[in-house]
């Protein structure tokens, strides 16, 4: 049998095990499969490579190329995935675990290509929040924006997800214009290696973007600085010895941690036998008991229902849990494959002795299941194991100790407060459930636990359909917790960029902050001597360009004849009487969307041109009443643009209309999508 040598990429070059390399066995056999580790690696040289190579040509794209580059990066491992699949089956996991893990990794980075394009600027500046007036007449503004950090991200996974837990930072990190370095836990780092050498093959990454160390970090993480980044997933003691170093604390280097969590499920006490919620608990604490194994940190490790229910739990779960089959995972009737190592599952069983000391094995004995396909002392088997403990509020280790395997605990609850006050105990968990069809139950454990979790899960029979699961972390929400759980956050969204990101306040006039930011803010230069914008394409747009309207007198004939023509005919425009009595109006007033109607008539020039469509308005006000007689007027500015697609892109104009006073009456932001080209004329 072949063993595989499994490399490092470091400073451009793949680097090969040497004598300090640890052996990896299969998890199905037990068989050594595989060595990682170079106790030689120039980290100094891996550093410094990332930040004057990587560093540098990721912040000279813009969020929307990275984006792009995300999207063919995640779209190129979606080619080459059977080959994951194959390799993965020796980590134990079965064809349905690695959908999430490989298809869920690149399901990861193509929502993170999307947001980038969608949410975020085809620049290099990211506004945070709007702007503030710090000066009367405005002259004197603030803004907080966000830049890449100017080092390097050090990634640090865990066993148990090799290709999801390696893009779920690395999308992000790229996305913010950050480097990484990518160090996966050494019993699963062949799949990650393969992961990461089809990335860099396609060509798409810089140099210098990804790196991976394969083994050990050597002295990494004390030469990093205040620009680096650490994200860490993995156990509770690693990541506060990690995090406590000496030079990590001096530093102030960003530490995110994602660590042990004691997730919870909450059966509520309407969902009784036979009804949809009932059911669909069995199922969602079965499937996150059995799903790689139990090796997921979003497992359900602690089950709450009421104490009626309990007994009936048991009963359902134990036939749910009977259907699991046990064996090779590259068997088609296998339903769980192995823990990863032979080390791991004595560590799952030492756990689950600790548990058994304050509550009863009622579900599974490690001594005696059957294993399709393989030999169950060679390789790394353990059943499903359901205990019970009957006294939660007077036990510790339930909620304290993590068996990271299919091992769970079942325990009764009184009312929704006191399985709130269960919950609360893991100290600080990824995720909990409740399964229930009472929206005031659901209200009650979020406002009681959901300063103790990460995300809370609510699933009833409205939803089952089409939700997404206890177990799984999307890229749009965020993955992280409080307490036990570590005290970070990762994905979320645009949020999960801003951890590689800096975040500083700028103050300063009006231009200023137009030109550092690339959104036209008001008060800044405004450019007036071009034709009317509608004929100007895309890229002939300048930020500033503004179009200036003459006056359009506002008629008790054109209030009138707009309320029958719409509908409205509210009294505040109707009966001079009725609008007098109102405090916002001195008697009766113009239509807002009046108002909008005749502003758009002012500054719409109508032939066909690079102007294809209004596809909205944004931040809509209206800030003073407009009566008949008066006359309004418009200022329309080129506030921002973004490139949307090859043909078009998309200018939001800040449109302002005023009185003949000059007092500002609406303000709001156009939506319109504009031809990189001029119609051609048939």
């Amino acid at each position: 049998m072949t063993i595989q040598t499994v490399k490092s990429f470091a400073a451009g070059q793949w680097i090969d095990v040497d004598d300090a390399a640890r052996d990896i066995r299969s998890a199905v056999t037990g068989d050594i499969i595989a060595r990682a580790g170079n106790s030689a690696l120039d980290t100094a040289a891996m550093l410094d490579y990332a930040r004057t190579k990587g560093g540098p040509a990721l912040r000279a794209m813009t969020f929307h190329q990275r984006a792009k580059m995300l999207k063919a990066l995640a779209q190129h491992l979606g080619q080459h995935k059977q080959k994951l699949y194959d390799i993965s089956f020796a980590t134990g996991a079965t064809q349905k675990d690695h959908l999430i893990d490989i298809d869920g990794g690149i399901g990861t980075m193509f929502v993170f290509a999307s947001k980038g394009r969608r949410e975020m600027p085809d620049a290099h500046v990211y506004l945070d929040g709007n702007v503030e007036q710090l000066s009367r007449s405005g002259t004197f503004l603030g803004q907080h924006i966000c830049t890449s950090l100017q080092g390097v991200a050090v990634h640090i996974n865990a066993f148990n997800f090799p290709v999801w837990g390696m893009l779920e930072k690395l999308a992000p990190t790229l996305l913010a214009g950050v480097p990484a370095i990518v160090k996966p836990a050494t019993a699963s780092c062949y799949v990650t290696e393969m992961a990461v050498q089809i990335m860099l093959d396609s060509g798409l990454l810089p140099d210098g973007a990804l790196q991976l160390v394969s083994g050990g970090l050597g002295d990494m993480l004390d030469r990093l600085s205040n620009q680096d980044v650490v994200s860490f997933t993995g156990s509770a003691d690693t990541a506060l010895k990690l995090r406590s170093a000496p030079h990590i604390l001096s530093n102030s280097i960003r530490f995110i941690a994602e660590q042990d969590s004691l997730n919870a499920s909450i059966l509520g006490p309407d969902a009784g036998p036979g009804t949809p919620e009932f059911d669909l608990f069995v199922k969602e604490v079965s499937r996150e008991m059995t799903t790689k194994a139990g090796q997921k940190c979003t497992a359900i490790r602690r089950i709450l229902a009421p104490e009626a229910l309990v007994q009936p739990v048991i009963e359902a779960l134990g036939k749910a849990l009977a259907k699991i089959t046990i064996g090779d995972p590259r068997a088609e009737a296998t339903r769980m494959g192995a823990l990863v190592s032979a080390g791991q599952k004595q560590d799952v069983l030492e756990k689950a002795a600790i548990i058994g000391q304050e509550a009863e094995r009622v579900i599974g004995d490690p001594d005696k299941f059957e294993v399709i396909g393989a030999d169950a002392d060679a390789g790394a088997f353990v059943p499903p194991m359901l205990f019970h403990c009957a006294d939660p509020d007077g036990a510790r280790h339930v909620h304290e100790v993590e068996a990271f395997g299919p091992v769970s605990t079942i325990m009764p609850y009184k009312d929704v407060d006191h399985a709130v006050s269960l919950v609360n105990r893991g100290q600080g968990s990824l995720v909990a459930s409740v399964i229930t069809h009472d929206a005031a139950v659901a209200r009650q454990v979020a406002l009681g636990a959901g300063a103790f979790h990460g995300r809370l899960y609510f699933n009833n029979r409205d939803s089952m359909k089409e939700s997404t699961g206890h177990g799984s972390p999307l890229p749009h929400m965020v993955h992280g917790g409080p307490g036990r759980a570590g005290g970070g956050e990762e994905m979320g969204g645009v949020r999960g960029v801003m951890h590689y990101m800096q975040r500083t306040a700028i103050q300063g006039s009006p231009d200023i902050l137009t030109a550092i930011g690339q959104k036209w803010v008001p008060g800044a230069q405004e450019i007036t001597e071009q034709d009317h914008p509608f004929k100007r394409t895309f890229h002939e747009l300048a930020l500033g360009e503004t179009f200036k309207t003459p006056s359009r007198e506002i008629l008790l004939e054109d209030i009138e004849k707009f309320a029958h023509f719409t509908g409205d005919t509210f009294y505040a425009h109707m009966d001079q009487d009725a609008a007098a009595r109102n405090p916002f109006f001195p008697g009766r007033v113009a239509h807002g969307y009046l108002l909008l109607s005749f502003a758009a008539g002012l500054f719409v020039q109508p032939d066909e041109g690079p102007v294809l469509a209004n596809t909205g308005l944004d931040n809509l006000r209206f800030l003073k009443p407009v009566e008949a007689g008066d006359s309004i007027k418009v200022r329309l500015s080129v506030k921002h643009k973004t490139p949307r697609n090859e043909d078009y892109g998309e200018v939001r104009w800040h449109v302002s209309v005023t009185n003949l006073q000059d007092e500002m009456v609406a303000e709001y932001e156009l939506l319109t999508m504009n031809a990189y080209a001029h119609p051609e004329k048939q």
